[in-house]
């Protein structure tokens, strides 16, 4: 097992309680790894760090931070089988998704490698005055990022690669439930050249008390987390009391919407990606399956049958399509949602029994006549289960898509172009999925709108997030 201390400064070292807590696999319910916990104290040892490291780091000119980016993604493509291996046994996910994650993962150093050359300015003159107007972009200051544990190495590499491009140093609190893969990736960025401090990892079980008081701290600028929207509103009231920046990538309630013209074996493909990708448990998850009455049955048929054929088991298993979710608790709320839409009238086609034995398994779910009342239609489901509802109007499955607080991702399927690009901008989302199951790209700014967050990641647009505008308005 790799090091299982905290990363402060460049070393690892025990937490200042002495405190540890237990890393748990899903699929076998053993203790992997005891890991140490932050406190306050380690909290200020990683501020003190963070803020002696970046001004160097700040100074340096961008074609430098860019290589080192760049070789971070090499390293971490050649030990991409370690990460995903670590990703399947704290996050249980099946090798096949750990390994695409670790690769994603990676991806933001070389995406960001090649943006941090690009934070372009602007030189002009003011119309009425003649004076220029000099723009540019400059480091907004130390960042505390908060990641989650669906995805423990995509999460984090996807803030750190634009804060670090930025000229940014960062503090990480990792989920508690998945610590291991962020503390892995440290000799990584540390081979590539990172500097000690500008890079420091706090996992802890005090998480909520560790993070308000980095918050409070004046040197923090920026605070960016990924998680739920209730959490989400928290950060954003401590982060108010600084006026800190904030990028917030928060839940989401993912309407996929399937016409009576989509080609259904494309609509099923993509409609198993928007799904089961990672189990499920992503914010980007199809949650709301809507489907056209004139095609519901063959869509319903040949969906389910794509379902029942995903084998379930430990994700070390490379033959294994589905792995255990993450803990006791999201398993719970699974089954919860399921005996609840059930009681409303949902049948059920496939899957829908919790399984005996170790781990926290529950086998892919499908349900039809999903009743709008029902709790899964309203809240992330966060797990293996689709539900189908059917439509037969353009305007009503636009509004029951819109219907929600959440403004995340949709996905649309229809071969008619016109059509389908006129109702992906009539959904209040930040994305839409346009005859495909996957938005998530380095390339591309991902983020949403109402309670989905604020700002963006990924694309130019990431790097912003890190950085602040100066205005000069000069005479010469």
């Amino acid at each position: 097992m790799d090091c299982t201390d905290l990363y402060i400064d460049g070393t690892w070292r025990a937490g200042a309680s002495g405190e540890r807590f237990d890393v748990i696999n899903p699929a076998t319910e053993e203790v992997i790894a005891s890991v140490a916990s932050a406190e306050i104290a380690d909290a200020d040892a990683a501020l003190d760090a963070a803020e002696a490291a970046m001004k160097e780091w700040a100074a340096q000119t961008p074609r430098h931070r860019s290589e080192v980016l760049r070789k971070a993604w090499e390293l971490m493509i050649a030990k991409r089988d370690h990460i995903a291996h670590l990703i399947t046994l704290e996050n249980g996910k099946a090798r096949t998704d750990a390994i695409g994650e670790a690769t994603y993962a990676a991806e933001f150093f070389r995406w960001f490698a090649e943006e941090a050359v690009r934070a372009d300015g602007m030189i002009t003159h003011a119309p009425a005055s003649g004076a220029r107007i000099i723009v540019q972009h400059k480091p907004a200051g130390l960042a505390v990022l908060v990641t989650p544990w669906n995805y423990p190495a995509a999460m984090g590499t996807r803030k750190i690669a634009p804060a670090l491009a930025a000229g940014c140093a960062v503090i990480i609190k990792p989920a508690s439930e998945t610590p291991l893969t962020m503390l892995a990736l440290m000799p990584l960025l540390e081979e590539a050249g990172v500097p000690r401090g500008l890079v420091n990892v706090l996992p802890s079980k005090r998480t909520g008390a560790l993070v308000d008081h980095m918050l409070h701290d004046p040197r923090v600028r920026v605070v960016s987390f990924t998680g739920s929207t209730g959490v989400g509103r928290k950060l954003l009231h401590s982060a108010a009391d600084q006026v800190l920046k904030p990028a917030m990538e928060l839940g989401g309630n993912a309407p996929l919407i399937v016409f009576e013209d989509a080609d259904i074996d494309l609509a099923v493909e993509g409609a198993m990606l928007a799904k089961m990708r990672n189990l499920g448990e992503a914010c980007t998850a199809a949650n709301r399956i809507y489907v056209h009455a004139d095609v519901a049955e063959a869509f319903t048929a040949k969906f389910t049958a794509a379902m029942s054929a995903l084998k379930v088991g430990d994700g070390t298993d490379p033959s294994v399509d589905v792995g255990p979710l993450v803990n006791a608790d999201t398993r719970n709320k699974v089954v919860a949602f399921v005996a609840d839409a059930v009681a409303k009238g949902a049948k059920i086609e496939c899957g829908g029994t919790t399984p005996n034995g170790t781990g926290f398994f529950y086998p892919p779910t499908v349900m039809s006549n999903v009743s709008e009342d029902s709790e899964c239609v309203h809240d992330e489901i966060f797990g293996p289960v689709a539900a189908i509802q059917t439509f037969t109007e353009q305007e009503d499955v636009i509004r029951r898509a819109n219907d929600t607080e959440y403004g995340l991702v949709a996905y649309v399927f229809s071969e008619d172009m016109k059509r389908a690009l006129q109702v992906c901008e009539r959904l209040e989302y930040g994305m839409v999925g346009l005859n495909r199951g996957l938005v998530s790209d380095p390339a591309a700014p991902f983020g949403g709108v109402k309670q989905s967050g604020l700002g963006r990641e990924g694309g130019h647009e990431g790097m912003l997030e890190f950085m602040e505008t100066q205005y000069i308005s000069a005479s010469w």
